[in-house]
C-alpha cells in the first residue's frame, strides 16, 4: 500500500500559476503511472495529466500546453505545474498511483480555486 499527500492549493487569480506537490509514503519507482485528477461540484472526476514509470506524461486536452507534470523519484514525489489557470480549473486535485486495474490508490486531495 501506498499514502499519497498532496499539497499546493490554494486560491489564485485567473492568470496566475500554481503548483501541486504529491508525496509517497514509498518509493514511486516501480508504480506503473503516477497521475493527477480534478472533480469540480457536480461533475465527475477526470484526468488531469499523467506520468508513466519511462516518464512519459500524457495531459487532457483542456490542459496541454498550460499544465505540466513531473516527478522526482528520490524524493519519491510528483508535482503538477499549473500555469495560466483558468476559473475552469477550478476543481479538488487529487493524487494517484496506478499500478494495475485492481491496484491503486488515491490521496485526499488538495483544492484549487481560482477566482477574481
Amino acid at each position: 500500500q501506498v499514502q499519497l499527500v498532496e499539497s499546493g492549493g490554494g486560491l489564485v487569480q485567473p492568470g496566475g500559476s500554481l503548483r501541486l506537490s504529491c508525496a509517497a509514503s514509498r518509493s514511486i519507482f516501480n508504480i506503473n503511472a503516477m497521475g493527477w485528477y480534478r472533480q469540480a461540484p457536480g461533475k465527475q472526476r477526470e484526468m488531469v495529466a499523467s506520468i508513466t514509470s519511462g516518464g512519459v506524461a500524457s495531459y487532457a486536452d483542456s490542459v496541454k500546453g498550460r499544465f505540466t507534470i513531473s516527478r522526482d523519484v528520490a524524493k519519491n514525489t510528483v508535482y503538477l505545474q499549473m500555469n495560466s489557470l483558468k476559473p475552469d480549473d477550478t476543481a479538488l486535485y487529487y493524487c494517484n498511483a496506478y499500478y494495475n486495474v485492481i491496484r491503486q490508490f488515491w490521496g485526499q486531495g488538495t483544492q484549487v480555486t481560482v477566482s477574481a
